[in-house]
C-alpha cells in the first residue's frame, strides 16, 4: 500500500504540477486592455481582449469588414483588409451612436458636439469644431449634420452664448422607418448595406432650405453618404425612387441611375 500511495501521489504531480495548491488562490485571468491616443490629427488605438471578447469583436467586424461589391461605376474595392477592418469599427461607431441603450455622459447620451456658424454651414466653407478642439472641413460637418440632433445656439459679439434652443433631430424616427420600407438599404446603384448601416441624407440639405421628409430623403452608407458629400454625384426623387446621377467625367451624357434593389 505504501508503494501504491507514493506512486499515486507521483503521479497526481506529474499530471497536474502546473495547478495552484490546494488552497492556494486562483490567479486572476488577464483583464481587457485598452489605449487610445490621438497623433496627428489620428486617433491610434491599441486593445488587448480576452478569448470570447476578442471573439465577439470580431464576429461584429467581419461582416462589416467585407470588400464593397465591384460595380462599373466604383470598380473593385481596393481597400486593404487593415483598411476595410478600420472602415468597419467606424461603421460600428456609427451603429453604437444609433443604439437607445448608451450610458449618459453629463446627463444626456453620448454626444459628439460640433460647433459651426450656420452661414459657413449653409455655403459649405470654413470648419466645425469638435468638443477636443479640432477642426473638421465643411463637408464632412454637413454630413454628419445630415442626420443629427441640432440645438440651434445664438452668440454674442465675442462669443459668448446668448440664448439657446431646443434640441431637436432632423429624422426622426417615423420618418426614417418610412425610408427602410422604400429603400431596403443603401439606395446607391450596385450596393447592398443593409438599413441598420445606413444613414438618412438630405437630397437638399435642410441649411440650404431642405425639409426633412420622405420626400427629400434617401438611405446611404457612410461610404456612399460621404461620396455624395464630397464628389460630383447628385440624386433626386424620380417617381419616388432614389435616382442617381454620376459626374461628367464618369459618364457625359450623366444618365440615370438606380439601385435595383429599389425596383424589385
Amino acid at each position: 500500500p505504501n508503494e501504491v500511495r507514493k506512486f499515486g501521489e507521483d503521479l497526481l504531480y506529474r499530471l497536474y504540477q502546473n495547478d495552484p495548491a490546494p488552497g492556494d488562490t486562483e490567479p486572476a485571468p488577464p483583464g481587457n486592455e485598452h489605449r487610445m491616443r490621438w497623433k496627428n490629427g489620428r486617433l491610434e488605438i491599441r486593445a488587448k481582449l480576452d478569448k470570447v471578447t476578442g471573439a465577439k469583436y470580431e464576429a461584429l467586424i467581419d461582416p462589416l469588414a467585407k470588400p464593397r461589391p465591384q460595380t462599373s461605376d466604383e470598380g473593385p474595392d481596393l481597400r486593404s483588409r487593415e483598411q476595410r477592418e478600420g472602415d468597419a469599427l467606424a461603421e460600428l461607431v456609427n451603429l453604437m451612436l444609433r443604439a437607445d441603450q448608451l450610458p449618459e455622459h453629463g446627463g444626456e447620451p453620448v454626444t459628439l458636439t460640433l460647433t459651426m456658424s450656420y452661414d459657413d454651414l449653409a455655403n459649405r466653407v470654413g470648419h466645425a469644431t469638435l468638443d477636443n478642439g479640432d477642426h473638421i472641413p465643411a463637408d464632412q460637418a454637413r454630413q454628419l449634420a445630415c442626420n443629427a440632433g441640432i440645438i440651434p445656439m445664438v452668440l454674442g459679439g465675442a462669443g459668448q452664448p446668448l440664448d439657446i434652443g431646443r434640441k431637436t433631430r432632423t429624422f426622426p424616427a417615423a420618418i426614417r422607418r418610412i425610408l427602410v420600407t422604400r429603400d431596403r438599404g443603401c439606395a446607391f446603384p450596385g450596393c447592398g448595406r443593409p438599413p441598420r448601416q445606413c444613414d438618412a441624407h438630405h437630397i437638399r440639405h435642410w441649411a440650404n432650405g431642405g425639409d426633412t421628409s420622405v420626400d427629400n430623403a434617401v438611405l446611404l452608407c457612410r461610404h456612399h453618404h460621404t461620396l455624395i458629400h464630397q464628389s460630383k454625384w447628385e440624386v433626386s426623387l424620380v417617381n419616388g425612387l432614389p435616382t442617381f446621377y454620376p459626374p461628367a467625367w464618369l459618364d457625359p451624357q450623366q444618365r440615370p441611375r438606380r439601385n435595383l434593389i429599389n425596383t424589385a
